[in-house]
């Protein structure tokens, strides 16, 4: 069994404990992972993270203090040779974000050179950090700062441009753990239940069987607490709940 991981991977939950790289292999409590895509929180702050520099801070002294910071640097430098984009059985197509006014091809993610930083703009950084929204017609600003908000208009034509079935994507907390968009073409998948004990969501992993019929397992929330990072409270996530963006001006 393959396993697709979309979602952030934060220090110090991703450390030698959890998490061994063999000969290309992700092994994360025993499940094999076979592509473990890149995640926003691998590549530079946005506005957003910079107005929570707390959490980015905590989350470095837990590392110091249980490991060292040559090993977060050997982490970090490990994100920015992650492939960024995933196709299923050539129809469902995987990334962290969301899609990119930049992208006409494939052959565009293919070619994108790794080892590499997350850029301020462009296709790589829509890719990690755009998000659909309902209310937007065509392409929008984020609230978020950086990249952004995209239409259903925009998720049909990139499935019937590319012959694909369906979007996966993660990025925004949803409360049942999935959350379908655009005429169940695009699913926002966020499998980190009660997420830093700021929301009561539920998590979800999506199987695909080999007819390209897509389940969902429900990961119900436990008890509702904030996590913390070396003593220090992460305080709000980066990470909003969808429909957090509602006021998009349109381009």
């Amino acid at each position: 069994m393959n396993y697709e991981y979309l979602s952030d991977a934060h220090w110090p939950t991703v450390t030698p404990a959890n998490c061994a790289k063999h000969n290309g292999t992700f092994r994360i409590e025993r499940c094999s992972v076979s592509s473990l895509e890149r995640a926003r929180h691998s590549g530079p702050m946005a506005e957003t993270d910079k107005l929570n520099i707390d959490n980015i801070i905590a989350r470095l002294l837990e590392g110091k203090r249980r490991y060292n910071i040559k090993l977060w640097k050997t982490f970090t430098d490990c994100f920015n040779c992650l492939p960024v984009a995933a196709i299923v059985d050539e129809k469902i197509f995987c990334c962290h974000g969301g899609l990119s006014p930049d992208l006409q091809s494939m052959e565009q993610i293919r070619r994108i050179m790794r080892p590499t930083d997350v850029p301020d703009q462009g296709l790589l950084c829509d890719l990690l950090w755009s998000d659909p929204d309902k209310d937007t017609m065509g392409w929008g600003e984020n609230d978020r700062g950086v990249s952004f908000t995209f239409g259903a208009e925009v998720v049909a034509k990139f499935l019937h441009k590319h012959d694909f079935d369906l979007i996966c994507r993660a990025h925004q907390v949803v409360e049942d753990g999935y959350e379908f968009f655009a005429k169940r073409q695009l699913v926002t998948l966020f499998s980190a239940p009660n997420y830093c004990g700021e929301f009561d969501n539920a998590g979800a992993m999506m199987s695909v069987d080999e007819t390209l019929m897509c389940s969902f397992q429900i990961l119900k929330p436990a008890d509702k607490r904030k996590f913390t990072y070396g003593g220090l409270n992460a305080g709000r996530p980066v990470t909003p709940p969808r429909g957090a963006n509602n006021k998009n001006k349109k381009k």
